[in-house]
């Protein structure tokens, strides 16, 4: 028999629970249907949200031809083929599993046919698709993110479940209900499948009962993903205070939320704000440990996860690479038309060519002459910091440079 979970799986949205800002009565993606406009779209969101119902729903509603690809599993040569299908039909949808992890070079086979629109897609992922995603693919579909489920609507579609024959045998009450809805972590799918594990009892089944049916509670993120955010700032905290045993139990906690990309991402950020020019090697050796993570995968992407953390979380630090930009984008938004001086302005200097001094001309490969613009001359933006032997060296050379630049 198929699983509980299959045969449940909602045929239209008004069996769907949840999502009721993109499916609901005024819902974008309901409306899409409805008004027979077939669009391009990315749905992202957490597991077990309901992205593949809507992928099918959508799919059955246009009388087209349809194809899937997985991107973790399928290559160019699948895509391939399915266009040189669409050749024969004036339009198909093709829905894109893990749509974030297809290859660069078969995102760009796939933009001519969304350009002229003989493919619609429809693409599902659960990674963030402004990080993870070709641009020039998203900017010709429309992106939608999916929120978890919440308590109410897991019970509500536990209580639609247990019309199934399967519980004929047996007596579950709302107490369990609410227990499957907690031990979830938010998947519809786990909900169903720990509803279904239920079946195998029989008679009135207790709370306890349930508890050692069901096993362990499931990790999962609170409303909204604050919880998920607070762990990645907690870890950034941690490191940046270093404290190594506190980063790495909340990279523990991360790990086993068993998203790869986002610890990456985080700890990629950290190596040039919190580190920087501190200790610049420091990011070489978190990108060869992220890379070999994401070759890896869990469980033993934990292992150079690890070795980053430490790396991060032991060495000196200096934020000046961030502090630093931000004044000068500061400066940018009060002093938006700034004048670029003469003396390195391209079009003057073809004009007068004595007007720039060409440094390595000079004594120390270092002349004066003004490069901020008159508004701004006399702005700092780099403040070296001395906690680490680089950016001492640099501070060294900075104050020399300065002191020649200001004659």
């Amino acid at each position: 028999m198929e699983p509980l979970a299959h045969r449940l799986r909602p045929t239209s949205f008004d069996d769907m629970v949840g999502q009721k800002e993109l499916i609901g009565e005024n819902g974008i993606i309901r409306k899409m249907v409805e008004q027979n406009k077939l669009m391009s779209i990315i749905l992202f969101g957490p597991p077990g949200c309901g992205k593949t119902t809507i992928a099918k729903i959508i799919k059955e509603k246009f009388s087209i031809d349809s194809f899937s690809f997985n991107a973790s599993v399928d290559n160019k040569k699948v895509l391939q083929d399915i266009a040189n299908s669409v050749k024969f039909y004036h339009n198909a949808i093709v829905i894109i599993d893990e749509i974030h992890r297809m290859k660069k070079d078969t995102q760009d086979f796939l933009l001519p046919f969304l350009e002229n629109g003989s493919i619609t897609i429809i693409g599902l992922t659960t990674s963030n698709p402004y990080i993870s995603i070709n641009p020039a693919i998203r900017s010709r579909c429309h992106i939608y993110q999916l929120k978890q489920a919440t308590e109410n609507d897991i019970i509500e579609l536990l209580k639609k479940a247990l019309n199934d024959k399967i519980f004929e045998n047996v007596k579950i009450n709302d107490s369990i209900l609410h227990l499957i809805s907690s031990r979830s972590g938010g998947e519809i799918r786990s909900a169903l499948n720990m509803l279904e594990t239920l079946s195998l009892l029989s008679g009135e089944i207790t709370l306890q009962d349930a508890e050692n049916a069901i096993g362990i509670k499931a990790l999962k993120l609170d409303s909204k993903d604050i919880y998920y955010y607070d762990l990645l700032s907690a870890l950034q905290k941690s490191i940046r205070g270093s404290d190594v045993d506190a980063a790495l139990l909340y990279l523990g906690r991360l790990i086993k939320l068993e998203d790869l990309d986002i610890i990456i991402r985080r700890l990629t950020v950290i190596s040039y704000e919190d580190i920087g020019l501190a200790n610049p090697q420091v990011s070489l050796y978190v990108n060869g440990a992220c890379d070999a993570a994401l070759k890896l995968g869990l469980p033993e992407a934990r292992i150079p996860l690890s070795f980053a953390v430490i790396a991060l979380a032991m060495s000196p630090k200096s934020n000046t690479a961030e502090s630093s930009i931000d004044k000068a984008l500061s400066d940018i938004d009060k002093y938006p038309d700034f004048n670029i001086p003469a003396n390195i302005l391209n079009r003057e200097i073809k004009g007068n060519s004595k007007l720039y001094k060409y440094p390595h001309d000079f004594e120390n490969d270092i002349v004066y002459q003004q490069y901020l613009p008159n508004e701004l001359k006399d702005h700092r933006y780099y403040e070296p910091k001395t906690t680490g032997k680089y950016e001492r060296a640099i501070k060294e050379y900075y104050e020399f440079a300065k002191n020649i630049l200001k004659k």
